[in-house]
């Protein structure tokens, strides 16, 4: 699982907003980025790795462990965590969506509200393809950090990108949302009279 924290501002007296996106893949690892307007920095990363040996009770408990650390040193205001609906690889999907579990369940319990977004959303917001490869991920969030190379390990990459994605989604989706519940709870109202 990787986490990345982003921050978003907008001018000099914004308040700045946290959203860490945890991204489920191989290694656990957490990135930093802070956002003024539009300008995207790496601040920091992290990795939390479990012995592959372990048991898969010991290598949650591990995860939730590190992404309790994680919440509690960056206290954000959101979680995105990727959206695992398919692969081919059964045992990764279901280690993946244990280990994206874990990420939900800690911010739940910390009443953080969670955001998931799909790879293709992922990839279509960094790259502009929802079919971009590793390659092309790691190039653009590269690119968009001004980083000569891109994050290693590799799956930091996919969480800073799952972390920009949710940034510029994220706010168009809660929109989205509000003015579905406002019409919702407007036609309710409507009924009622």
């Amino acid at each position: 699982m990787l986490a990345a924290r982003v921050e978003a501002g907008r001018g000099a007296d914004a308040r700045h907003r946290r959203a860490p996106a945890a991204w489920l893949g191989s290694a656990p690892a957490v990135g930093d980025l802070s956002v003024d307007r539009v300008t995207l920095v790496l601040v920091r990363a992290d990795v939390a790795r479990t012995p592959s040996d372990w048991g898969i009770g010991e290598r949650l408990l591990a995860i939730e462990q590190q992404v309790e650390e994680w919440l509690t040193a960056w206290q954000p205001e959101a979680v995105a965590v990727e959206r695992v609906f398919s692969q081919h690889n059964v045992r990764t999907v279901m280690g993946t969506a244990q280990a994206g579990a874990v990420a939900i369940t800690c911010a739940a319990r910390r009443g953080i509200p969670v955001a998931l977004h799909t790879p293709t959303e992922v990839k279509a917001a960094v790259t502009g393809n929802g079919r971009a490869d590793k390659e092309q991920v790691g190039a653009m969030v590269a690119r968009l950090l001004r980083l000569a190379d891109p994050p290693r390990p590799a799956d930091a990459s996919d969480a800073l990108a799952l972390a920009i994605c949710h940034i510029w989604r994220g706010g168009a989706q809660a929109r989205l949302a509000a003015a579905q519940a406002a019409a919702t709870a407007a036609r309710q109202a409507a009924r009622q009279q």
